[in-house]
């Protein structure tokens, strides 16, 4: 499928021209004539026959970019100066930064802030760490952790290459929850090292999120720190995207009026986000799925079975279905893709049952073309921007961690991400719910604020399980 000019490659050219009154236009018909598109024209200084202007374009990728300059160039009279690509200029120097919440104007401030009153602070956690989560950046902290190795869809490409990733997540937790993140990448692949590193920074935060570490070794990484720790450890790429998809997914079959222990849902995908989505599923009720590799369905008869693969085979597939993903397709209500670009076509998904609900979320490059998808499913939805029912992890991730900080949780549950994806599915009103809006945008001002408050009373509800009468801390958000 083409890609359509996008604010990620905006670059903003700075020239010199004549002053002449057709000057401007013939700017936007260069960059239009090469399939660019103008978003700002700045006027920087004027002069009585020469004009200096900042032309600001959308571009599809470097080398379209770089046609649009030249094109700009070509023009009569004109005089390229400086080219700055607007992405770029962003990331100088870093995304975030550290700053006080108190004032330090005095010698009285800083005694109190630091040495000597601060021994006192420390001695009092000392003698009862739990305090940590009171008197401490622990309470609303959350480490950003990775080790580089699945890094969005550029693969292994190291912690040094991840960090900009890292920091945009963690201007997002404090955009939309208000959340001190802190990147941290590691110089290892090694799960025991991963996992070690990990467990000796974890008295600094309240909470881990595990970011871009290929599968099968997040599986176990994720496993471990959550036996040995005592904060929550959510993995964003697999439970993030699990609590998304299925509250897309709740108001995809309110659309089309099918509920989903009666659907027939097929997948592909069985790496890390393709099992939590579908540990999820099935954790809310739905019945009747199959899940496809690269070997074709996930069944108990095939002699490559992994551990994961294995647990998948025996809780789904109940035909015990052995042939390839077209034909798990086939009759299907929902498709459900975290794998790979154009691996359906559209006759394939012509053959999926009526009102069918079509998940393509292989980024950049969707399973299915979303133009073609449209043409057969009654709901469609994918992982881009530029369509409509964008599946994106922002949605979840802040609310999530939110609502585990405030109700100072030592652990996160298929209970309290299934309490999320029903807040984030009802805060569509049934006004507002239609085939092209399912998910809200990550900007609905509701957003974080009810998936916080759902899963802090999940959260609290299973502390108060296990604490029994014990009075719960509420923990008021700072």
């Amino acid at each position: 499928m083409a890609t359509l000019p996008s604010v990620s490659y905006s670059i903003t050219v700075r020239l010199e021209l004549d002053g002449h009154g057709s000057a401007v236009s013939s700017l936007t018909s260069a960059v239009e004539r090469v399939g660019g598109i103008v978003t700002a024209l700045d006027v920087r200084s004027s002069e009585h026959d020469r004009i200096r202007i900042d032309v600001t374009c959308a571009a599809r990728d470097t080398d379209h970019a770089k046609s649009i300059v030249d094109s700009l160039g070509s023009i009569r009279g004109v005089v390229v100066h400086k080219v700055s690509d607007r992405t770029f200029l962003l990331h100088l120097g870093g995304k975030i930064e550290v700053s006080s919440k108190v004032p330090l104007r005095n010698r009285d401030e800083l005694s109190m802030a630091y040495t000597p009153g601060v021994a006192r602070v420390s001695q009092a956690i000392a003698a009862n760490p739990e305090d940590a989560r009171r008197l401490t950046i622990k309470r609303n902290s959350v480490a950003v952790v990775t080790d580089g190795s699945a890094v969005l869809g550029l693969g292994n490409i190291g912690p040094e290459a991840a960090m900009p990733v890292m920091e945009g997540k963690a201007a997002l937790f404090k955009r939309f929850a208000d959340i001190d993140a802190w990147p941290i990448a590691l110089d290892t692949q090694d799960t025991d090292e991963i996992v070690r590193a990990v467990e000796m920074i974890a008295p600094g935060f309240g909470g881990v999120n595990l970011e871009d570490i290929s599968a099968p070794r997040c599986f176990e990484v994720e496993s471990r720190l959550r036996e040995s720790l005592d904060i929550p450890v959510f993995h964003d790429d697999q439970h993030g995207t699990a609590i998304v998809v299925l509250a897309a997914l709740r108001n995809a079959l309110r659309v089309v009026g099918k509920q989903l222990e009666h659907v027939r849902i097929a997948m592909s995908g069985a790496g890390a986000a393709g099992t939590a989505i579908l540990k999820l599923l099935l954790h809310a009720g739905a019945k009747n799925v199959v899940v496809c590799d690269i070997s074709g369905a996930v069944h108990s008869g095939r002699d490559d079975l992994d551990e994961n693969l294995a647990w998948i085979a025996e809780h789904t597939n109940p035909d015990g279905y052995s042939g390839d993903l077209r034909g798990a397709v086939a009759g299907a209500d929902v498709f459900i893709g975290v794998s790979a670009p154009n691996v359906l076509t559209g006759p394939d998904v012509a053959e999926m049952a009526s009102d069918a609900v079509i998940f393509a979320l292989a980024n950049p490059d969707p399973e299915v073309d979303p133009e073609v998808a449209h043409l057969h499913a009654s709901v469609v939805a994918t992982g881009r921007s530029d369509y409509p029912n964008q599946i994106n992890n922002v949605l979840v991730f802040p609310g999530v961690f939110r609502g585990l900080l405030d109700a100072q949780s030592r652990s996160v549950d298929s209970g309290m991400m299934l309490a999320a994806a029903r807040a984030l599915a009802d805060t569509v009103s049934d006004e507002e719910l239609g085939p092209h809006y399912v998910i809200p945008s990550v900007f609905h001002s509701d957003v974080a604020q009810s998936v916080a408050a759902a899963v802090r009373s999940a959260a609290q509800h299973e502390r108060q399980d296990t604490l029994g009468d014990d009075r719960l801390d509420d923990a008021p958000r700072r």
